[in-house]
Protein backbone atom coordinates (compact mmCIF):
# COMPACT_ATOMS: atom_id res chain seq x y z
CA UNK A 1 0.00 0.00 0.00
CA UNK A 2 1.17 3.50 -0.72
CA UNK A 3 1.21 6.27 1.79
CA UNK A 4 3.53 7.70 4.40
CA UNK A 5 4.81 5.29 6.99
CA UNK A 6 4.41 6.04 10.68
CA UNK A 7 7.82 6.39 12.36
CA UNK A 8 8.82 3.65 14.80
CA UNK A 9 9.13 6.25 17.56
CA UNK A 10 6.00 8.36 17.33
CA UNK A 11 6.07 9.74 20.86
CA UNK A 12 6.54 13.19 19.37
CA UNK A 13 3.13 12.85 17.75
CA UNK A 14 1.34 11.94 20.97
CA UNK A 15 -0.67 14.55 22.85
CA UNK A 16 0.94 15.74 26.10
CA UNK A 17 -1.84 15.36 28.67
CA UNK A 18 -1.85 16.79 32.18
CA UNK A 19 -3.37 14.48 34.78
CA UNK A 20 -5.29 17.42 36.26
CA UNK A 21 -7.04 17.92 32.93
CA UNK A 22 -8.63 14.48 32.82
CA UNK A 23 -12.10 15.98 32.45
CA UNK A 24 -11.19 17.92 29.30
CA UNK A 25 -13.26 16.78 26.36
CA UNK A 26 -11.41 15.64 23.26
CA UNK A 27 -13.94 16.45 20.60
CA UNK A 28 -13.93 18.45 17.41
CA UNK A 29 -17.65 19.03 17.92
CA UNK A 30 -18.08 21.27 20.96
CA UNK A 31 -21.75 20.46 21.48
CA UNK A 32 -23.66 17.33 22.34
CA UNK A 33 -26.37 15.78 20.23
CA UNK A 34 -28.99 17.69 22.20
CA UNK A 35 -27.24 21.02 21.53
CA UNK A 36 -25.92 21.59 25.05
CA UNK A 37 -22.46 23.24 25.13
CA UNK A 38 -19.34 21.26 25.94
CA UNK A 39 -16.19 22.44 27.72
CA UNK A 40 -13.43 23.75 25.49
CA UNK A 41 -11.12 20.96 24.33
CA UNK A 42 -7.63 20.62 22.90
CA UNK A 43 -7.29 19.75 19.24
CA UNK A 44 -8.43 16.37 18.07
CA UNK A 45 -5.78 13.77 17.41
CA UNK A 46 -7.05 13.72 13.84
CA UNK A 47 -5.98 17.34 13.55
CA UNK A 48 -2.71 16.68 15.40
CA UNK A 49 -1.65 13.83 13.13
CA UNK A 50 -3.25 13.63 9.70
CA UNK A 51 -2.12 11.58 6.75
CA UNK A 52 -1.04 13.85 3.94
CA UNK A 53 -1.77 13.02 0.34
CA UNK A 54 1.15 11.44 -1.42
CA UNK A 55 2.05 13.91 -4.15
CA UNK A 56 4.48 11.45 -5.70
CA UNK A 57 1.74 9.04 -6.73
CA UNK A 58 1.21 9.02 -10.50
CA UNK A 59 -1.97 10.63 -11.73
CA UNK A 60 -3.85 9.80 -14.91
CA UNK A 61 -3.76 12.85 -17.16
CA UNK A 62 -6.27 11.44 -19.65
CA UNK A 63 -9.25 13.78 -19.98
CA UNK A 64 -12.46 11.97 -19.17
CA UNK A 65 -15.01 12.22 -21.97
CA UNK A 66 -17.61 9.60 -20.93
CA UNK A 67 -19.70 10.14 -17.80
CA UNK A 68 -21.97 7.30 -16.72
CA UNK A 69 -24.52 7.28 -13.91
CA UNK A 70 -26.42 4.25 -12.60
CA UNK A 71 -29.52 5.20 -10.61
CA UNK A 72 -33.30 4.86 -10.19
CA UNK A 73 -33.61 1.10 -9.51
CA UNK A 74 -37.08 -0.34 -10.14
CA UNK A 75 -38.34 -3.84 -9.36
CA UNK A 76 -39.91 -5.70 -12.27
CA UNK A 77 -42.28 -8.61 -11.69
CA UNK A 78 -43.12 -11.13 -14.42
CA UNK A 79 -44.87 -14.48 -14.38
CA UNK A 80 -41.47 -16.18 -14.30
CA UNK A 81 -39.20 -13.99 -12.19
CA UNK A 82 -38.67 -10.80 -10.23
CA UNK A 83 -35.66 -8.60 -10.98
CA UNK A 84 -34.42 -5.02 -10.66
CA UNK A 85 -33.87 -2.66 -13.58
CA UNK A 86 -31.41 0.24 -13.23
CA UNK A 87 -31.35 3.43 -15.26
CA UNK A 88 -28.01 4.02 -17.01
CA UNK A 89 -27.47 7.62 -18.13
CA UNK A 90 -24.46 8.41 -20.35
CA UNK A 91 -23.09 11.80 -21.33
CA UNK A 92 -20.20 11.95 -23.75
CA UNK A 93 -18.29 14.21 -26.11
CA UNK A 94 -16.80 11.41 -28.22
CA UNK A 95 -17.34 11.75 -31.94
CA UNK A 96 -18.08 8.03 -32.50
CA UNK A 97 -21.34 8.42 -30.55
CA UNK A 98 -24.35 9.66 -32.52
CA UNK A 99 -25.65 11.69 -29.59
CA UNK A 100 -24.16 13.37 -26.55
CA UNK A 101 -26.62 11.80 -24.08
CA UNK A 102 -28.26 8.38 -23.73
CA UNK A 103 -30.64 6.83 -21.24
CA UNK A 104 -31.29 3.08 -21.11
CA UNK A 105 -32.46 0.57 -18.52
CA UNK A 106 -30.40 -2.48 -17.63
CA UNK A 107 -30.73 -5.45 -15.30
CA UNK A 108 -27.92 -7.28 -13.53
CA UNK A 109 -27.70 -9.97 -16.25
CA UNK A 110 -26.96 -7.23 -18.81
CA UNK A 111 -23.95 -6.13 -16.76
CA UNK A 112 -22.80 -9.78 -16.61
CA UNK A 113 -23.08 -9.97 -20.39
CA UNK A 114 -21.03 -6.79 -20.83
CA UNK A 115 -18.26 -8.02 -18.56
CA UNK A 116 -18.09 -11.47 -20.18
CA UNK A 117 -17.87 -9.91 -23.68
CA UNK A 118 -15.10 -7.54 -22.58
CA UNK A 119 -13.23 -10.40 -20.92
CA UNK A 120 -13.61 -12.51 -24.07
CA UNK A 121 -12.23 -9.71 -26.26
CA UNK A 122 -9.50 -8.60 -23.83
CA UNK A 123 -8.47 -11.67 -21.77
CA UNK A 124 -5.35 -10.07 -20.30
CA UNK A 125 -6.83 -6.73 -19.27
CA UNK A 126 -7.96 -6.33 -15.65
CA UNK A 127 -11.72 -5.78 -15.88
CA UNK A 128 -13.24 -4.51 -12.65
CA UNK A 129 -15.42 -7.15 -10.92
CA UNK A 130 -19.17 -6.98 -10.61
CA UNK A 131 -20.88 -7.36 -7.24
CA UNK A 132 -21.70 -10.99 -6.48
CA UNK A 133 -25.07 -12.28 -7.62
CA UNK A 134 -26.08 -13.16 -4.08
CA UNK A 135 -24.68 -12.14 -0.71
CA UNK A 136 -24.71 -13.81 2.69
CA UNK A 137 -28.19 -12.48 3.38
CA UNK A 138 -29.21 -14.72 0.51
CA UNK A 139 -32.41 -14.91 -1.44
CA UNK A 140 -34.63 -13.77 1.41
CA UNK A 141 -33.46 -10.14 1.46
CA UNK A 142 -32.26 -9.88 -2.12
CA UNK A 143 -34.73 -7.11 -2.95
CA UNK A 144 -34.56 -4.98 0.17
CA UNK A 145 -33.55 -1.34 -0.18
CA UNK A 146 -30.10 -1.68 1.42
CA UNK A 147 -29.11 -4.54 -0.87
CA UNK A 148 -30.36 -2.76 -3.99
CA UNK A 149 -28.57 0.47 -3.07
CA UNK A 150 -25.30 -1.37 -2.36
CA UNK A 151 -25.55 -3.13 -5.72
CA UNK A 152 -26.42 0.12 -7.52
CA UNK A 153 -23.27 1.78 -6.19
CA UNK A 154 -21.16 -1.22 -7.24
CA UNK A 155 -22.65 -1.24 -10.76
CA UNK A 156 -22.04 2.52 -10.99
CA UNK A 157 -18.36 2.01 -10.07
CA UNK A 158 -18.07 -0.87 -12.54
CA UNK A 159 -19.25 1.20 -15.51
CA UNK A 160 -17.14 4.19 -14.55
CA UNK A 161 -14.01 2.03 -14.26
CA UNK A 162 -14.63 0.93 -17.84
CA UNK A 163 -15.39 4.47 -19.04
CA UNK A 164 -12.02 5.63 -17.62
CA UNK A 165 -10.04 2.77 -19.20
CA UNK A 166 -7.95 3.77 -22.26
CA UNK A 167 -8.82 0.53 -24.12
CA UNK A 168 -12.06 -0.86 -22.71
CA UNK A 169 -13.89 2.47 -23.03
CA UNK A 170 -13.48 2.25 -26.84
CA UNK A 171 -15.02 -1.23 -27.03
CA UNK A 172 -17.96 -1.55 -29.41
CA UNK A 173 -19.67 -3.80 -26.85
CA UNK A 174 -19.44 -1.06 -24.23
CA UNK A 175 -20.90 1.45 -26.68
CA UNK A 176 -23.80 -0.90 -27.46
CA UNK A 177 -24.43 -1.44 -23.75
CA UNK A 178 -24.66 2.31 -23.15
CA UNK A 179 -26.77 3.20 -26.19
CA UNK A 180 -28.97 0.29 -27.36
CA UNK A 181 -32.48 0.31 -25.94
CA UNK A 182 -32.78 -3.48 -26.26
CA UNK A 183 -29.85 -5.88 -25.86
CA UNK A 184 -31.76 -9.06 -26.72
CA UNK A 185 -30.34 -9.46 -30.22
CA UNK A 186 -26.83 -8.58 -29.05
CA UNK A 187 -26.89 -11.03 -26.18
CA UNK A 188 -27.83 -13.89 -28.56
CA UNK A 189 -24.61 -13.38 -30.48
CA UNK A 190 -21.41 -15.03 -29.30
CA UNK A 191 -19.30 -18.18 -29.59
CA UNK A 192 -21.19 -21.45 -29.65
CA UNK A 193 -21.10 -24.08 -26.93
CA UNK A 194 -18.55 -26.27 -28.71
CA UNK A 195 -16.27 -23.28 -29.30
CA UNK A 196 -16.39 -22.35 -25.61
CA UNK A 197 -15.74 -25.97 -24.65
CA UNK A 198 -12.70 -26.03 -26.94
CA UNK A 199 -11.28 -22.93 -25.31
CA UNK A 200 -11.83 -24.42 -21.86
CA UNK A 201 -10.14 -27.72 -22.81
CA UNK A 202 -7.12 -25.88 -24.22
CA UNK A 203 -6.89 -23.71 -21.12
CA UNK A 204 -6.98 -26.76 -18.83
CA UNK A 205 -4.34 -28.54 -20.92
CA UNK A 206 -2.07 -25.49 -20.87
CA UNK A 207 -2.47 -25.06 -17.11
CA UNK A 208 -1.52 -28.71 -16.58
CA UNK A 209 1.61 -28.34 -18.72
CA UNK A 210 2.52 -25.12 -16.95
CA UNK A 211 4.74 -22.27 -18.06
CA UNK A 212 8.44 -23.03 -18.41
CA UNK A 213 9.83 -19.56 -18.91
CA UNK A 214 7.50 -17.03 -17.30
CA UNK A 215 9.24 -13.62 -17.08
CA UNK A 216 10.24 -12.67 -13.53
CA UNK A 217 8.05 -9.56 -13.54
CA UNK A 218 4.91 -11.68 -13.94
CA UNK A 219 6.05 -14.15 -11.30
CA UNK A 220 6.48 -11.19 -8.94
CA UNK A 221 2.99 -9.94 -9.89
CA UNK A 222 1.49 -13.35 -9.15
CA UNK A 223 3.21 -13.59 -5.76
CA UNK A 224 2.07 -10.07 -4.91
CA UNK A 225 -1.59 -10.65 -5.78
CA UNK A 226 -1.65 -13.97 -3.90
CA UNK A 227 -0.33 -12.24 -0.78
CA UNK A 228 -2.61 -9.24 -1.29
CA UNK A 229 -5.63 -11.50 -1.78
CA UNK A 230 -4.98 -13.38 1.46
CA UNK A 231 -4.52 -10.18 3.48
CA UNK A 232 -7.49 -8.28 2.06
CA UNK A 233 -9.71 -11.34 2.54
CA UNK A 234 -8.68 -11.53 6.21
CA UNK A 235 -9.34 -7.81 6.74
CA UNK A 236 -12.73 -8.19 5.03
CA UNK A 237 -13.74 -11.08 7.32
CA UNK A 238 -12.55 -9.32 10.48
CA UNK A 239 -14.43 -6.14 9.49
CA UNK A 240 -17.62 -8.15 9.01
CA UNK A 241 -17.11 -9.66 12.46
CA UNK A 242 -16.53 -6.22 14.03
CA UNK A 243 -19.74 -4.90 12.46
CA UNK A 244 -21.64 -7.93 13.78
CA UNK A 245 -20.25 -7.39 17.29
CA UNK A 246 -21.02 -3.64 17.12
CA UNK A 247 -24.62 -4.45 16.22
CA UNK A 248 -24.86 -6.80 19.19
CA UNK A 249 -23.38 -4.06 21.41
CA UNK A 250 -25.95 -1.59 20.06
CA UNK A 251 -28.78 -4.02 20.89
CA UNK A 252 -27.45 -4.20 24.47
CA UNK A 253 -27.30 -0.39 24.73
CA UNK A 254 -30.91 -0.15 23.58
CA UNK A 255 -31.90 -2.38 26.51
CA UNK A 256 -29.49 -0.73 28.95
CA UNK A 257 -30.69 2.88 28.71
CA UNK A 258 -34.41 2.30 29.45
CA UNK A 259 -33.44 0.34 32.57
CA UNK A 260 -31.87 3.47 34.06
CA UNK A 261 -34.90 5.55 33.07
CA UNK A 262 -37.23 3.12 34.86
CA UNK A 263 -34.93 3.06 37.86
CA UNK A 264 -34.93 6.87 38.00
CA UNK A 265 -38.72 6.84 38.34
CA UNK A 266 -38.39 4.78 41.53
CA UNK A 267 -35.55 6.70 43.22
CA UNK A 268 -36.45 10.28 44.07
CA UNK A 269 -32.99 11.27 45.35
CA UNK A 270 -31.14 9.56 42.50
CA UNK A 271 -33.53 10.66 39.77
CA UNK A 272 -31.19 13.22 38.14
CA UNK A 273 -27.98 11.13 37.97
CA UNK A 274 -29.86 8.01 36.86
CA UNK A 275 -31.64 10.03 34.19
CA UNK A 276 -28.27 11.47 33.16
CA UNK A 277 -26.80 7.98 32.74
CA UNK A 278 -29.82 6.94 30.68
CA UNK A 279 -29.31 9.96 28.43
CA UNK A 280 -25.61 9.20 28.03
CA UNK A 281 -26.35 5.60 27.07
CA UNK A 282 -28.94 6.75 24.54
CA UNK A 283 -26.53 9.25 22.91
CA UNK A 284 -23.74 6.67 22.82
CA UNK A 285 -26.18 4.28 21.15
CA UNK A 286 -26.88 6.85 18.42
CA UNK A 287 -23.15 7.36 17.86
CA UNK A 288 -22.63 3.58 17.72
CA UNK A 289 -25.41 3.28 15.16
CA UNK A 290 -23.73 5.97 13.05
CA UNK A 291 -20.39 4.17 13.41
CA UNK A 292 -21.91 0.87 12.22
CA UNK A 293 -23.47 2.63 9.24
CA UNK A 294 -20.12 4.16 8.27
CA UNK A 295 -18.28 0.82 8.49
CA UNK A 296 -21.02 -0.89 6.47
CA UNK A 297 -21.23 1.75 3.75
CA UNK A 298 -17.71 3.25 3.52
CA UNK A 299 -15.26 0.49 4.44
CA UNK A 300 -16.79 -2.95 3.95
CA UNK A 301 -17.88 -2.49 0.28
CA UNK A 302 -14.36 -1.32 -0.68
CA UNK A 303 -12.70 -4.23 1.11
CA UNK A 304 -15.01 -6.81 -0.44
CA UNK A 305 -14.65 -5.21 -3.85
CA UNK A 306 -10.90 -5.75 -3.70
CA UNK A 307 -11.35 -9.33 -2.49
CA UNK A 308 -13.13 -9.85 -5.82
CA UNK A 309 -10.48 -7.75 -7.61
CA UNK A 310 -7.73 -10.08 -6.34
CA UNK A 311 -9.56 -13.08 -7.83
CA UNK A 312 -10.00 -11.16 -11.10
CA UNK A 313 -6.28 -10.40 -11.34
CA UNK A 314 -5.42 -14.05 -10.60
CA UNK A 315 -7.69 -15.12 -13.48
CA UNK A 316 -5.97 -12.62 -15.80
CA UNK A 317 -2.58 -14.02 -14.75
CA UNK A 318 -3.77 -17.55 -15.56
CA UNK A 319 -4.98 -16.48 -19.00
CA UNK A 320 -1.64 -14.83 -19.73
CA UNK A 321 0.13 -18.02 -18.64
CA UNK A 322 -2.16 -20.10 -20.89
CA UNK A 323 -1.17 -18.03 -23.92
CA UNK A 324 2.51 -18.44 -23.10
CA UNK A 325 2.11 -22.18 -22.39
CA UNK A 326 0.56 -22.63 -25.85
CA UNK A 327 3.43 -20.63 -27.35
CA UNK A 328 6.00 -22.79 -25.52
CA UNK A 329 4.33 -25.99 -26.76
CA UNK A 330 4.28 -24.86 -30.39
CA UNK A 331 7.89 -23.66 -30.14
CA UNK A 332 9.00 -27.08 -28.92
CA UNK A 333 7.05 -28.79 -31.70
CA UNK A 334 8.71 -26.51 -34.25
CA UNK A 335 12.14 -27.61 -33.08
CA UNK A 336 11.35 -31.32 -33.20
CA UNK A 337 9.17 -31.58 -36.29
CA UNK A 338 10.44 -30.93 -39.77
CA UNK A 339 7.16 -31.76 -41.49
CA UNK A 340 4.73 -28.86 -41.79
CA UNK A 341 7.45 -26.62 -40.38
CA UNK A 342 6.29 -23.63 -42.32
CA UNK A 343 2.74 -23.88 -40.99
CA UNK A 344 4.05 -24.34 -37.49
CA UNK A 345 6.32 -21.33 -37.90
CA UNK A 346 3.31 -19.20 -38.78
CA UNK A 347 1.50 -20.45 -35.65
CA UNK A 348 4.54 -19.79 -33.49
CA UNK A 349 4.94 -16.30 -34.89
CA UNK A 350 1.27 -15.58 -34.26
CA UNK A 351 1.50 -16.90 -30.70
CA UNK A 352 4.65 -14.86 -30.11
CA UNK A 353 2.67 -11.76 -31.07
CA UNK A 354 -0.16 -12.82 -28.74
CA UNK A 355 2.24 -13.32 -25.83
CA UNK A 356 3.82 -9.93 -26.42
CA UNK A 357 0.39 -8.27 -26.68
CA UNK A 358 -0.77 -10.06 -23.52
CA UNK A 359 2.35 -9.00 -21.64
CA UNK A 360 2.01 -5.37 -22.69
CA UNK A 361 -1.72 -5.29 -21.87
CA UNK A 362 -1.15 -6.77 -18.41
CA UNK A 363 1.81 -4.47 -17.69
CA UNK A 364 -0.26 -1.38 -18.42
CA UNK A 365 -3.32 -2.57 -16.52
CA UNK A 366 -1.24 -3.78 -13.56
CA UNK A 367 0.04 -0.26 -12.98
CA UNK A 368 -3.44 1.24 -13.36
CA UNK A 369 -4.93 -1.39 -11.05
CA UNK A 370 -2.34 -0.80 -8.32
CA UNK A 371 -2.84 2.98 -8.47
CA UNK A 372 -6.61 2.56 -8.26
CA UNK A 373 -6.40 -0.03 -5.47
CA UNK A 374 -4.06 2.07 -3.35
CA UNK A 375 -6.17 5.20 -3.81
CA UNK A 376 -9.43 3.43 -2.93
CA UNK A 377 -8.08 1.54 0.08
CA UNK A 378 -6.16 4.56 1.37
CA UNK A 379 -9.30 6.68 1.20
CA UNK A 380 -11.39 4.01 2.94
CA UNK A 381 -8.83 3.43 5.71
CA UNK A 382 -8.26 7.14 6.39
CA UNK A 383 -12.01 7.80 6.44
CA UNK A 384 -12.53 4.89 8.85
CA UNK A 385 -9.68 6.01 11.11
CA UNK A 386 -11.11 9.53 11.30
CA UNK A 387 -14.59 8.16 11.95
CA UNK A 388 -13.27 5.90 14.73
CA UNK A 389 -11.55 8.83 16.44
CA UNK A 390 -14.65 10.98 16.06
CA UNK A 391 -16.86 8.19 17.45
CA UNK A 392 -14.78 7.67 20.59
CA UNK A 393 -14.36 11.43 21.09
CA UNK A 394 -18.13 11.93 21.01
CA UNK A 395 -18.77 9.07 23.43
CA UNK A 396 -16.02 10.40 25.70
CA UNK A 397 -17.56 13.87 25.53
CA UNK A 398 -20.95 12.49 26.55
CA UNK A 399 -19.63 10.79 29.67
CA UNK A 400 -17.27 13.61 30.65
CA UNK A 401 -20.14 16.07 30.40
CA UNK A 402 -22.08 13.84 32.77
CA UNK A 403 -19.14 13.77 35.22
CA UNK A 404 -18.87 17.55 35.10
CA UNK A 405 -22.58 17.92 35.82
CA UNK A 406 -22.27 15.56 38.79
CA UNK A 407 -19.24 17.46 40.08
CA UNK A 408 -21.34 20.62 40.02
CA UNK A 409 -24.16 18.86 41.88
CA UNK A 410 -21.70 17.63 44.53
CA UNK A 411 -20.42 21.19 45.04
CA UNK A 412 -23.97 22.49 45.51
CA UNK A 413 -24.73 19.74 48.01
CA UNK A 414 -21.61 20.58 50.02
CA UNK A 415 -22.51 24.28 50.01
CA UNK A 416 -26.06 23.52 51.14
CA UNK A 417 -24.74 21.25 53.90
CA UNK A 418 -22.33 23.94 55.17
CA UNK A 419 -25.02 26.57 55.18
CA UNK A 420 -27.34 24.40 57.25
Amino acid sequence: MSGESVPADFSGHMLDLDEDDDLEVFSKNTSLADGSPMPNSPGSMVNQYRLEEDDEEPHDDITKDIFVTVDNPESQVTAIETFVMYRVVTRTTRSEFDSCEYEVRRRYQDFLWLRSKLEEAHPTLIIHPLPEKFVMKGMVERFNNDFIETRRKALHRFLNRISEHPILSYSQTFKVFLTAQDLTSQRKQGPGFLSRMGETVRAVANSVRGVKSRPEEFTAMQEYVEDFGNKISTVDKVTQRIIKEQREYLDELKQYGPTYSQWAELEEHLCDPLGGVAGCVERCGKETEDQIRHLSEALLPVLHEYVLCAETVKAVMRRRDNIQAEFDTKSEALLTRKVEQEALQDEVDGLADRVEAANNALRGDWSRWQDSMRTDLRSAFVSTAEKNVEYYEKCLAVWESFLLSQRGDDTELRDDGGAS
